[in-house]
């Protein structure tokens, strides 16, 4: 007589991911892994044998987030692992929530994926372990047509207002045939935008004193120019050129060179560089690494090589010492500079960085003042140069396509190159076309702008 064998069933992971893209990136290997390790993925709290909660802790008010959620995940589940940026505070944890199972620190991949084997043992068997395990297939928590692109950890700076060095460790880069190799992947199985991450991309490979290493038959340095120009070698499996966008770039002088790839196309004409200030004297209070009185010109030298360059910042408001006279340095700073997609934040105390001990701190109404008028200025810049594009017609990426209104139009939401995911504007579509879909790349004629997003219709051809 024949008996049947049940297949024990999965076990199941769910996720929390807090903070920075560079934490998606972690979330993403770390799900990864146990999903080689025959977990499935949870979408909620109830269906799943224990939780992650990936933290943030690089402000208070980001540990005071991850503390709600961990608090959040213990009532709805009860299960619960943490890891992250936060990790290193176990005893903060513990004290307000001692039935947390395990925690990890920052990037402790072995660590986590040991911590869940031993709160809910992987249920493979026999016969689960004949099925080959997905090692290659990568968890995405992004959409499929764009994707991070890690390309290093930690970093050298000792900035007073951080501390991240603390949190991830000196600059760690990664191998450049490793990190060719995964964006090859990544586009060949659809990613259309890979985003470029790291705590500082200009000093990339600076720690292996920019190795050679070998990619398609010639040699390629652990540097951030060769490493773009072989990113703009990439195809998509429709032949395009897949956008590369340049995210935590200081401005160093090398990073000239790679102005030239976007003014050829092989590079989006995108720089995410986190100046923080303009004023001399706050710059140095903040032990800013790059300091060049000459940023303004040669921010006008980009611009004359690649006119469709778009620069994001961000900036801080308050930092102790800072002046009135200082601040108005900063919007004078501003209005010169013309940055395409700015951000202001207020600055807040974070334990152990050293800009805590700086005399004349600058009071929260103070803060508030300024921060209200940063964003005021730059708002201003934002709207002209959006307007600047009505009539122009212009590439962008989907994002989402809606569904037929009552007239059957079609709307859609895409990005152009100026636009981040998550953190820059949008471009809204208008009468697009019913087979048009997320990750396609199509012409755009600008109708409208307001001080941070666009509005359009596809192109006629």
């Amino acid at each position: 007589m024949a008996t049947s064998t049940t297949i024990p069933e999965q076990k199941r992971v769910g996720m929390v991911s807090l903070g920075c893209p560079k934490a998606l990136v972690d979330s993403e290997r770390i799900l990864t892994k146990l999903r080689a390790d025959g977990y499935a993925m949870s979408p909620d709290y109830e269906g799943a044998d224990v939780v992650l909660v990936n933290t943030c802790g690089f402000l208070d008010s980001a540990k005071e987030e991850s503390l709600e959620a961990i608090g959040e995940a213990i009532a709805e589940n009860g299960r619960v692992i943490v890891t992250g940026c936060m990790g290193d505070e176990a005893e903060l944890i513990r004290a307000r929530f001692p039935q947390v199972l395990a925690i990890t620190g920052a990037h402790q991949y072995e660590d986590v994926v040991e911590a869940v084997h031993e709160a809910a043992p992987p249920s493979q068997g026999p016969f689960i372990d004949l099925v080959p395990q997905p090692s290659d297939d990568m968890v995405k928590l992004t959409p499929r047509h764009y994707s991070y692109l890690k390309i290093s950890e930690g970093c050298n700076h000792s900035c007073a207002f951080c501390i991240i060095p603390d949190l991830r460790g000196k600059l760690a880069s990664r191998r450049v045939d490793a990190v060719l190799r995964e964006a090859e992947k990544l586009v060949a199985a659809g990613t259309k935008e890979l985003l470029v991450i790291s705590q500082d991309t200009s000093a990339y490979g600076v720690d292996t004193r920019h190795e050679e290493r070998m990619w398609k038959g010639h040699p390629v340095r652990a540097h951030m120019t060769d490493l773009a120009r072989e990113l703009g070698q990439l195809r998509t499996a429709e032949g395009d050129t897949p956008w590369v966008r340049l995210h935590y770039v200081y401005p160093y002088p090398h990073v000239d060179a790679v102005i030239p790839l976007m003014a050829e196309g092989l590079i989006t004409p995108y720089l995410d560089i986190p100046f923080q200030h303009a004023s001399p004297k706050v710059l140095k209070a903040m032990k800013r690494p790059a300091n060049e009185a000459k940023v303004l010109e040669r921010l006008k030298t980009w611009r004359a090589i690649c006119p469709d360059i778009a620069i994001r910042s961000s900036f801080v408001v308050g930092f102790p010492g800072e002046t009135e006279e200082d601040f108005q340095y900063l919007l004078d700073w501003l209005e010169e500079a013309q940055l395409d997609r700015v951000g202001a934040f207020r600055f807040e105390p974070v334990e152990g960085a050293q800009a805590n001990a700086l005399p004349d701190p600058v009071s929260e109404e103070v803060k508030e003042e300024r921060f209200a008028r940063v964003m005021e200025v730059t708002e201003r810049i934002s709207a002209a140069k959006l307007a600047a594009k009505v009539g122009k017609v212009i590439p962008v990426i989907v994002d989402e396509v809606g569904e037929p209104d009552e007239d059957g139009d079609i709307g859609a939401t895409a990005r152009s190159q100026a636009d981040a995911p998550e953190i820059d504007g949008a471009v809204y579509l208008r009468n697009v076309a019913a087979t048009l879909k997320a990750g396609d790349f199509i012409d755009i004629e600008v109708e409208e702008a307001d001080a941070h997003d666009l509005y359009g219709v596809p192109a006629l051809k």
